[in-house]
């Protein structure tokens, strides 16, 4: 299908689902469940094994219950997902610019970088050249340099008509490919593009942990292809599904069902 069609099939989507559940849920009950949806498949992307009870459990009772079986680590990253998460939430209206940027990296590495990369810095710009998987990434210095131009090209794209899933996977895909940061660079990522649907009224988009495989592979296309065409109908394609499955969900959810003693 055609980028044209996707986005044609995403509007009468995304109209229903507005309709039929994020405006038929309390502003409260919506945050709370798109925030552990999210938080928990960004993170199990980046080999997190916190459950939706696991993020949930975090974030009615804190750090001071570690659910079972779960690293302290991975509690960390998740309690900073979720303050990060909440802070963008909050500032929707910031525009997208570094001082930004930065600090929703430093939200979300504050206290676990220093395992990873005892060097690093939450929020400030990597130091040396990387390389994850099996991917080497290009000159830090240059790519860096970059980043204001892919903010101000992208904040720009916020105020137009450019439909926002198109400026949300534009520009993840661009930033992922940049990579600034030591650490923290898919999150930030996967979290500031649901900055830029929610700031133009959309809903968020969620990356499901079973995606990850097509997700990289989209990922990678922009490096071996140069082009973010395939990416661009991973999130078209992926957005239309799930809101449809909690749609179906929804309807089945509703059917009457037989009740006996």
């Amino acid at each position: 299908m055609q980028i044209d069609e996707l986005i044609s099939r995403y509007e009468v989507v995304r109209k229903e689902y507005q309709e039929k559940i994020c405006r038929r849920m309390s502003k409260e009950q919506y945050e709370v469940y798109s925030e552990i949806l999210f938080s928990t498949h960004s993170c199990a992307i980046e080999g997190n094994s916190f459950t939706i009870d696991d993020t949930r459990a975090l974030k009615e009772q804190g750090l001071g219950m570690v659910p079972h079986g779960r690293k302290l680590l991975e509690c960390m990253e998740m309690a900073d997902h979720l303050r990060a998460y909440e802070y963008v939430m909050r500032n929707l209206n910031h525009p997208l610019d570094e001082a930004f940027l930065k600090h929703v990296n430093f939200l979300l590495t504050e206290h676990t970088i220093s395992y990873y990369s005892p060097d690093a810095v939450p929020g400030e710009y990597t130091t040396v050249d990387m390389a994850a998987g099996d991917t080497v990434f290009g000159d830090h210095e240059k790519l860096i340099a970059r980043v204001p131009k892919l903010l101000e090209a992208t904040e720009r794209a916020c105020l137009s008509d450019t439909h926002p899933m198109i400026v949300a996977s534009r520009f993840h895909g661009y930033y992922e490919y940049l990579h600034p940061f030591r650490d923290g660079n898919g999150r930030t990522g996967r979290l500031l593009s649901n900055y830029i649907l929610m700031r133009k009224g959309h809903p968020q988009f969620v990356i499901y942990l079973e995606e990850r495989q097509q997700y990289i592979s989209a990922l990678k296309q922009i490096r071996t292809e140069g082009t973010d065409e395939h990416l661009t109908h991973f999130f078209l394609e992926a957005a239309i599904r799930h809101m449809e499955e909690e749609l179906s969900q929804k309807q089945q959810n509703t059917k009457p069902r037989m009740f006996l003693f």
